[in-house]
């Protein structure tokens, strides 16, 4: 009966009465090429090659036979590698060694095959199922309990972790991490920016303690600072001194320190908010605090109690259903007015309170920027020679009568007016007084 070498390892099955006188040889042999495929064997693939072929040979040595089996050579594109026979069924580990950066696709027969890139190692088995046979990843869905790495771990997919994830050590990361749910029980330390395009949303209710034994669930140390902008969406509570540019907050600032503010503070939110009492306003204070230096109004300023105002700046309406105590006279600073061409230019919102130095004869004309209920007052002062002075007629007079403005050099008269909507009534004058 003739030698076989249908087996796996393509050793020499010696049928009976073969090998007479060399039946040792033969098994030593066998016993060699076991060891060779217990080990490592490398093939060189022929220069810029697009095929290649490795044929485990029937009872003799070669490379392909090995477990471990690295392919060398230099390749200008990727190469198809087939591994004969394709009834062969077996384990191995295929190594990638070629030049010039191309991938190796090893095959068996007709079946999947599997592509490996230069430079890297794969797992894969052989079906051995004939003409069909497939070469398949055999680390595909490995499963291992702990894996330890002690050197770079690269991924080209995803990686997808179903338990948690404990470092020891640091994690540095050069591009972009985009984490949907991170939580981290110690220390983040970053030595570049942190960019948040999103929401920063602490949940823990528990305060945190800074070196200094202070609490808060939001800190920095050693002078760090939060840039642009902090958004509180529920209360913020500052014990000692917070300097910030930009601060948008929707709930309650509770303030252990004093609130120092050295420009604007601007109320643009139209909503009332309401006090402890049921009170509402946009701007409020309770037990005795004080808004210091300075109070300015843009809008309009409704006061529903007792208003105790040293200095107000109120550019709309002041409103006020209660009492409002001024602790100093009203003092509205004059302005000069003009006159060219025979006419004089009056704007009732910049000069209020204006006076006029007579250069020609003149008509005081029509006050721009007029508002219902506004009250004006001009001084109109006769210089060295007398000039007369005429009205436009949106200026109303008793009896409809415009006064004759005195016509003597160095006198004063002054005149005070009141729109009501269409026209300006005189409410008060007086005249030929000396200048002094």
């Amino acid at each position: 009966m003739a030698s076989s070498y249908v087996n796996n390892l393509r050793l020499n099955e010696m049928g009976t009465g073969d090998a007479s006188g060399t039946w040792g040889t033969t098994t030593n042999t066998n016993l060699e090429l076991i060891g060779e495929a217990l080990g490592f064997g490398t093939e060189a693939i022929t220069t810029n090659a697009d095929t290649h072929s490795t044929v485990v040979a029937d009872g003799a040595s070669d490379a392909g036979r090995a477990m471990y089996l690295k392919y060398t050579g230099t390749l200008d594109s990727a190469c198809t590698i087939t591994i004969t026979p394709n009834t062969m069924k077996r384990m191995q580990f295929i190594e990638n060694g070629t030049s010039g950066s191309q991938n190796i696709i090893i095959s068996q027969g007709s079946g999947a095959n599997i592509t490996i890139p230069a430079g890297d190692v794969k797992a894969v088995y052989l079906d051995g199922a004939g003409s069909g046979a497939a070469v398949v990843d055999a680390f595909a869905s490995l499963n291992v309990v702990d894996l330890k790495i002690q050197d770079d771990l690269t991924l080209t997919d995803d990686l997808i972790v179903n338990g948690d994830i404990d470092l020891e050590g640091a994690i540095d990361v050069n591009g972009t991490s985009n984490l949907d749910v991170v939580d981290i029980d110690g220390a983040v330390d970053m030595a570049s920016t942190l960019t948040v395009a999103g929401v920063v949303d602490i949940t823990d209710t528990t305060d945190s303690s800074d070196a200094t034994g202070d609490t808060g669930a939001l800190r920095t140390e050693g002078g760090a600072s939060i840039a642009k902008k902090l958004y509180v969406g529920t209360d913020l509570d500052v014990d000692g001194t917070s300097n910030l540019d930009v601060v948008d907050v929707d709930g309650a600032v509770d303030m252990a320190s004093t609130l120092t503010v050295a420009g604007v503070v601007d109320i643009t939110d139209t909503t009332d908010s309401s006090d402890a009492t049921g009170d509402t306003g946009a701007l409020r204070t309770e037990g005795g605090a004080s808004i210091a230096k300075k109070l300015y109004v843009g809008t309009d300023l409704d006061v529903d109690g007792t208003a105790n105002l040293d200095v107000t700046d109120i550019d709309g309406t002041l409103n006020v259903a209660g009492v409002a105590t001024a602790q100093v006279s009203a003092n509205i600073n004059q302005v000069a007015i003009t006159s060219s061409s025979n006419a004089t230019a009056w704007d009732a919102a910049a000069a209020a309170n204006a006076y006029y130095v007579t250069s020609e004869n003149t008509t005081i004309s029509a006050p721009s920027n007029a508002v219902e209920g506004a009250i004006i007052s001009v001084e109109i002062a006769q210089g060295g020679t007398a000039r007369t002075v005429a009205w436009n007629t949106v200026f109303e007079f008793a009896a409809s009568t415009a006064p004759t403005v005195t016509a003597t050099a160095n006198k004063t008269d002054i005149f005070a007016f009141r729109y009501n909507g269409s026209v300006w009534q005189e409410i008060g004058r007086s005249q030929n007084m000396a200048q002094t």
